[in-house]
C-alpha cells in the first residue's frame, strides 16, 4: 500500500496581512515555520520515498519545516508549477477584507469558495482542478499504486481541487471544502486503485491564521 500525506503551507507573510497571494512568491512567517515544525512531529511514524511541492518557496519552506519536525534532513523533491496556488489575477496583492467591504459578502464568497466563479485575469477553482488532477494522476498516482509513500505540500486551493478528486466531492458542495492550517490529510492507496481506500486527518492546535 502507498501513503499520500498532504499538507498546506504554513502561515505566509501575505496571509498575515490578509492579502490574496496567488503566485506571488512570499516567505513563511516565523509563526508559520514554528507551527509546521510541530505538525511535522506527527509524521515520526511514517517514512517517505519522495516529496512534491509547488514551485513557490512557501511550500518548499514548509516541507523543510515538516522534515525538521519529523527529524529528517532532506527528501528527494519535485517542485511542480501544476501544484501552485490559484492565480488571483487582478485581485493579487489586494486585502481580502477590504475587497469584501467593497463588493459584498455574496460576491466575496463566490470568489473565495466558488467552483467556477470568474476572477479578472485569474483562475477559477475549476481551472486549478484542470491542472492539479491530471498532474497527480500522471506523476504521483503510479508511485502510490506501487507502494511508495509521498509527502505533498501545496496551497489551500490546489489542495481543495485535489480533495474534490480524491474524496469525489460534487461541485455543488465545494464551497464547504476547506484545507486549514495545522492539518495533515493521510490517504492510503492499494495497487490498481485510482482512488484512496482510507483517509485520516492529523492536526495540531494553532492560533488562528488570517487567511
Amino acid at each position: 500500500m502507498g501513503i499520500l500525506v498532504i499538507s498546506r503551507h504554513g502561515e505566509s507573510e501575505w496571509n498575515l496581512l490578509g492579502k490574496w497571494t496567488g503566485w506571488t512568491d512570499v516567505n513563511l512567517t516565523e509563526k508559520g515555520h514554528n507551527d509546521t515544525v510541530r505538525l511535522g512531529a506527527l509524521l515520526k511514524g511514517l517514512s517517505f520515498n519522495e516529496a512534491y511541492t509547488s514551485s513557490l518557496k512557501r511550500t518548499q519552506q514548509t516541507l523543510a519545516a515538516l522534515l525538521e519536525g519529523r527529524g529528517v534532513e532532506n527528501l528527494p523533491t519535485t517542485h511542480a508549477t501544476e501544484l501552485n496556488e490559484r492565480d488571483y489575477g487582478d485581485l493579487t496583492g489586494k486585502n481580502k477584507w477590504e475587497v469584501k467591504a467593497e463588493i459584498g459578502e455574496e460576491a466575496f464568497n463566490g470568489i473565495r469558495r466558488g467552483w467556477d466563479y470568474p476572477v479578472p485575469g485569474g483562475e477559477t477553482l475549476k481551472d486549478v482542478y484542470a491542472r492539479v488532477v491530471p498532474y497527480f494522476e500522471q506523476e504521483i498516482l503510479p508511485k502510490l499504486q506501487n507502494g511508495e509513500n509521498i509527502l505533498l505540500v501545496a496551497h489551500g486551493n490546489s489542495i481543495r481541487a485535489l480533495i474534490k478528486h480524491l474524496d469525489q466531492v460534487p461541485e455543488a458542495e465545494m464551497a464547504n471544502v476547506e484545507m486549514p492550517f495545522g492539518q495533515l490529510l493521510v490517504y492510503t492507496f492499494e495497487p490498481g486503485q485510482s482512488l484512496p481506500i482510507k483517509k485520516e486527518v492529523l492536526s495540531v492546535e494553532i492560533e488562528a491564521v488570517n487567511a
